[in-house]
């Protein structure tokens, strides 16, 4: 495989790490962005910066307004963008937007993508994804699901509760996930301000890079037009993966840039701090941390290059996308946890966005599955023969 890049990609990739650098990186000490998230305020400005510099929503369709990045142009720019905490909320690639728009693109009819997507992929507006449940309804299972949708008429009547529900509070329309009277699943579109739909809460989370952080969801006798229908009846949990399997290589992509960020105040610092003689990293302890996270930034970038390959050749990624997002959430979060040790004290304050990044990192291992979940799902295709290895 030739992992250079084309000076169409070199191109982009310098003038996100500007973008960036220059315009985004400035707003992280704005106080509009909040333990639940950058404000409504804070992300239109964000979002118009991006628009002004040709950057905005980049993974959309060309038809759509974006640059219809292939998987291994988004692997360059989102890295770039995830350099800053927000950066993907500034160029609309953040977290549930990013995937539900590639989603919406693949799925939903003309008459959806002209209510839901185009206004979207404009910045105009923001969605959530409905699916996680409280116990004992769905959470790293599916097949969990306690969220019915009983067909009534010309309509479908959704019941139930959601919670972890990320980008909630402030989004346009909600994609739900619900039970249908055969066991199947299915996925509805909705306005958020339909009757019936409710947010109980925000929760509190360490994570404070989502825009409309995480909310508690309450569906009662939602009435939804079989119109409003995304996709077909009955295949929601194979939507699901169209969904997933690109979504995990995108948080690793994201991620991978935070990480980056980290290593380089850490090396910064390494460089110019002075403890018993010499600079940090002088001493064996510091130096061979800076040179464990090279190795693992690396090991990560190589992964995403990898899956993002094999998403461009028509793959369905699933098990590779599972292994990715394992390798990429636990070497990442490596890199980070070293940063911390590697500035004691001024990494564990807010002095640098080190701490900040640790914080928002932790849940990278859980978000879109466990480690755990995704071992024992690649475990199982290994030993039905089905996994890659290679």
């Amino acid at each position: 495989m030739d992992f250079s890049l084309t000076p169409a990609q070199l191109e982009l990739q310098q003038r996100t790490r500007s973008f960036i650098a220059d315009k985004i990186i400035p707003f992280e000490k704005d106080p509009r962005a909040t333990a639940h998230g950058p404000t409504p305020e804070l992300r239109a400005e964000l979002v118009e910066l991006a628009r002004s510099a040709g950057l905005l929503t980049p993974h959309a369709s060309v038809e759509l307004g974006g640059l219809g990045l292939s998987h291994v142009d988004k692997a360059i720019v989102f890295e770039e963008a995830g350099y800053s905490t927000l950066g993907p909320t500034a160029m609309n690639i953040h977290a549930p937007d990013e995937g539900n728009i590639h989603l919406m693109e693949i799925v939903a009819t003309e008459a959806q993508k002209e209510r839901w997507l185009r206004p979207q992929v404009q910045g105009l507006t923001r969605s959530c994804f409905a699916m996680t449940e409280p116990a004992p309804g769905a959470g790293a299972d599916p097949g969990m699901m306690k969220t019915t949708a009983v067909k009534d008429g010309d309509d479908y009547v959704i019941n139930g509760d959601k919670w972890f529900i990320t980008g909630a509070e402030g989004a346009t329309y909600c994609i739900i996930m619900a039970k249908m009277e055969d066991g199947s699943a299915t996925m509805f579109l909705s306005d958020m301000n339909r009757k019936g739909i409710s947010i109980t809460r925000q929760m509190d989370a360490m994570d404070s890079c989502f825009a409309g952080g995480h909310c508690v969801m309450k569906f009662e006798n939602v009435r939804v037009p079989a119109t409003d229908v995304l996709g077909e009846i009955g295949r929601g949990f194979k939507y699901a993966q169209i969904r997933l399997a690109p979504a995990r290589l995108t948080h690793c992509m994201r991620w991978l840039g935070q990480a980056r960020r980290a290593h380089d105040i850490a090396t910064q610092y390494a460089r110019t701090r002075e403890a018993f003689g010499r600079i940090l990293g002088k001493h064996e302890g510091v130096g061979f941390m800076l040179a464990d996270n090279d190795m693992d930034l690396q090991t990560a970038r190589l992964h995403i290059a990898h899956t993002a390959w094999l998403l461009d050749q028509g793959h369905n990624g699933n098990f590779e996308s599972s292994r990715a997002k394992v390798t990429c959430s636990e070497a990442e979060w490596r890199v980070i946890d070293r940063c911390v040790q590697i500035m004691g004290g001024q990494g564990v304050t807010g002095e640098t966005i080190v701490m900040r990044i640790f914080m928002d990192m932790r849940g990278f291992r859980i978000y879109d599955g466990p480690s755990e979940v995704h071992r024992w799902s690649m475990a199982r295709k290994i030993i039905d023969g089905l996994g890659k290895t290679a």
